[in-house]
């Protein structure tokens, strides 16, 4: 079971929170409260009802506490009681957490209540317990020596983490101290420290607790074994002499992906939910965390329809049931159906186990036939003889540098898979390091030409060649290279070389911006997002200090490669734009022109010939010439399509046609084909009701080349919807 926490913030909202220093250009209420934001906005993602919160304001206009009668607790308002924390109680936090006009209040009373809080809350059962101060220093606090001795007592009698941060609270080993600090906060900020120290908790400044938001917080992924059996060498049932080991297996390695976004409909004023169009509907039955949120949202399902051909049915189309269906494999051009009853027979009979077939020398393994995530083998809990004989074989493979190669199931029904365990011997720990070997099957053999020698027909080997890199060439390469390396390419604070890129430092940055996005919208609904931290985009580019080292390493290579710039590639074709000029000098347009040009399109080779009429076309009439003998082509196609035996070849057609006039830059011509087309479907002057042609048009959106498709079209993206959607 997951453990219990009880947390109680204690935010001071006090007139002075309400200003702004070392110039920030955010109050220092706001500031801190990123903070507080953050952690309980963190703890509602969770989703768990034993993550309790409670949060008390110190310094507020008015007094709500259970103390309040006494008036050392005067001016402390319980803004949410201790218990789990949801969306709505997040928002009305927001509207309540406010700064006050008042300096009045006394943190140490605070500090008091958060304990009451705890103590009728927890009672004795096992919880983590944590009071979190979140204070500028300011204002009067009761240093009584009496009172505090028993607050350090009973902090540290039922196990309770106090924590203090301040705003520009000082703090060396940070390296922030404030200038000009106010006489009583100085007083302050050093009685805060002291109290901490004696409850063994945690003090610090909020600039640091601020800075290390980014800082993405790692899951913590509760272990569990997705294999629990034995691993044999050699088959126990037939043989004494054969090993078996009780072991369980764990991931080492898996990819976490980021979470994903659920669909949700608005529910109507009555409270029933309201119906989408399509294949989703509404779940009509609420879920209790709906319910419980008061939530204008409701959650989506997925509603399946399957339908066969019948020319009989209404609409040419048959609804079957989810009963009815049947598997089938594709085998060639037809299907072989395999029925429930016969499904047996395209699965292997296995047993779960985790078989040795042989061993592997280390230096045999190839490091590519690594597949998919990793885990390790280790022996079952509280087995002596499995743990001793397991350590026995890892050691073996360890001295020897091997590898083992091993079958294993899952569980019974499972497909087999080959892996290979390669032990891992460490301080203290040990275990086997499994990763998945593919089949034949899997492994895709393509082979390259070498890249520093040419073999000709005849077998002759050619080092030295125009396509082969120069000794010069391979030299400044190698340099680069070095000048690139980061593998102790940082310092840490004495100034030692280090890893730069250390896995323990690497965030998923689609993972954490997600969550981080999350978290902002969850309090703030209606402000943009903040930018993307730092550490998240840290390794998505080169360090400039490195490309600074390397700069001359790669100016050498540059010249050695004889790199020249390229011109980029301008978007569309015009017809007076020079051609580019092939490196053998050849004008290959004269060459093809010497061949008579065709007077008229084939329909039988339509595309092609329209392609050779426009790279010929010497002036726009030309290019309207091929466009109408295409448009009469595409006409007389489907005009005589038999139902609609004809209609992908229009289609393709009209692709190839928007494609080019796109990049010739007239749209013009497309545009004035289109509508005379549409125009002719809806009149049926093409051999009938050719309307589905029309939408077939539209479905492959082959419509209007608008402004978005062609800077020089004179067609917006409204105008384009318009005619779509006339008839």
């Amino acid at each position: 079971m997951a453990d219990k926490e009880a947390t109680v913030y204690i935010v001071d909202v006090g007139r002075s929170m309400g200003r702004k220093h070392q110039g920030r250009n955010e109050t220092d209420f706001d500031w801190a409260m990123r903070y507080v934001w953050d952690k309980i906005t963190t703890t509602v993602a969770t989703g768990r009802k034993t993550l309790l919160i409670g949060v008390l304001g110190l310094k507020t206009d008015g007094t709500k506490n259970e103390l309040a009668a006494d008036e050392s607790y005067a001016h402390i308002t319980l803004f949410h009681p201790i218990s789990q924390i949801l969306m709505p109680d997040l928002r009305r936090l927001r509207e309540v957490i406010k700064p006050s006009k008042t300096d009045q209040g006394d943190a140490v009373s605070a500090i008091v209540l958060a304990i009451h809080m705890i103590i009728n809350q927890c009672k004795q059962l096992k919880y983590r317990r944590r009071i979190v101060l979140v204070t500028d220093g300011k204002g009067y606090i009761d240093s009584d020596p009496d009172s505090l001795n028993d607050i350090i007592k009973k902090i540290n009698g039922d196990n309770m983490e106090l924590v203090v941060l301040g705003v520009d609270f000082d703090d060396p080993e940070y390296g922030f101290k404030e200038e000009e600090k106010p006489p009583q906060k100085t007083e302050n900020e050093a009685f805060l420290r002291d109290l901490t120290e004696k409850c063994h908790g945690v003090f610090g400044t909020m600039a640091q607790a601020v800075e290390e938001l980014d800082i993405p917080r790692l899951k913590t992924i509760k272990p569990i074994h997705s294999y629990r059996g034995t691993l044999t060498l050699g088959d126990p049932k037939e043989y004494d002499t054969a090993l078996s080991i009780d072991v369980e297996r764990f991931p080492r390695t898996m990819i976490a992906k980021p979470p994903s976004a659920s669909a949700f409909v608005l529910r109507s004023d009555g409270g029933e939910p309201t119906q989408s169009t399509g294949t989703m509907v509404a779940d009509g039955e609420e879920n209790e965390a709906t319910q419980r949120n008061g939530n204008t949202l409701t959650n989506v399902r997925s509603a399946y329809s399957y339908t066969v051909a019948d020319a009989d049915a209404p609409g040419g189309k048959k609804d079957v049931a989810r009963d009815d269906l049947a598997k089938g494999y594709e085998y060639g051009r037809t299907v072989v159906p395999i029925s429930e009853s016969d499904e047996n027979i395209t699965k292997l009979e296995s047993e779960a186990g985790m078989e040795i077939v042989g061993f592997v020398p280390k230096d045999k393994y190839e490091r590519y036939m690594a597949m998919g995530t990793s885990n390790i083998v280790v022996a079952q809990k509280t087995n002596d003889k499995a743990v001793i004989a397991l350590s026995s074989l890892i050691h073996a493979l360890f001295e020897l540098d091997a590898y083992a190669v091993a079958r294993v199931v899952k569980k019974d029904g499972s497909d087999p898979l080959l892996i290979l365990l390669s032990p891992s011997v460490e301080k203290d720990y040990e275990c086997l390091i499994e990763n998945q070997l593919p089949f034949s099957e899997d492994v895709r053999s393509y082979r390259f030409p070498p890249i520093d020698k040419i073999i000709t027909v005849s077998g002759k080997v050619v080092t030295q060649h125009r396509n082969l890199p120069t000794k010069d060439l391979s030299q400044a390469m190698s340099d680069f290279v070095d000048k690139m390396d980061i593998s102790h390419f940082d310092r840490n604070d004495e100034g030692e070389a280090g890893e730069y890129m250390a896995l323990e430092d690497t965030f998923s940055p689609v993972l954490h911006r997600i969550e981080q996005a999350k978290r902002w919208r969850a309090v703030r609904p209606m402000e943009p997002l903040p930018p993307v931290p730092e550490v998240l985009l840290k390794y998505s580019q080169q360090p400039e200090e490195l490309q600074r080292e390397a700069k001359p390493a790669l100016q050498r290579l540059m010249k050695a490669a004889d790199v020249k710039k390229v011109p980029p590639k301008v978007k569309g074709r015009k017809r007076n734009r020079e051609a580019d000029k092939p490196l053998s000098g050849l004008n290959v347009d004269d060459l093809f022109r010497q061949q008579p040009k065709r007077a008229k399109i084939s329909p039988e080779n339509s595309i092609p010939e329209f392609k050779q009429t426009l790279a010929r076309a010497v002036d726009i009439e030309d290019i309207k010439d091929a466009v109408k003998q295409m448009a009469a082509i595409i006409e007389n196609q489907i005009k005589d399509s038999f139902g609609n035996s004809n209609y992908d070849r229009v289609l393709e057609e009209l692709g190839v046609m928007r494609s080019e006039l796109t990049e010739l830059e007239e749209p013009v011509l497309y545009n004035d084909l289109l509508r005379g087309l549409k125009m002719k479907i809806m009149a049926e002057e093409l051999g009938g009701d050719r309307r589905e042609m029309w939408w077939s048009i539209r479905r492959n959106r082959l419509s209007l080349i608008d402004k978005r498709m062609s800077a020089v079209s004179d067609v917006t993206e409204e105008e384009v919807m318009e005619f779509n959607a006339a008839k």
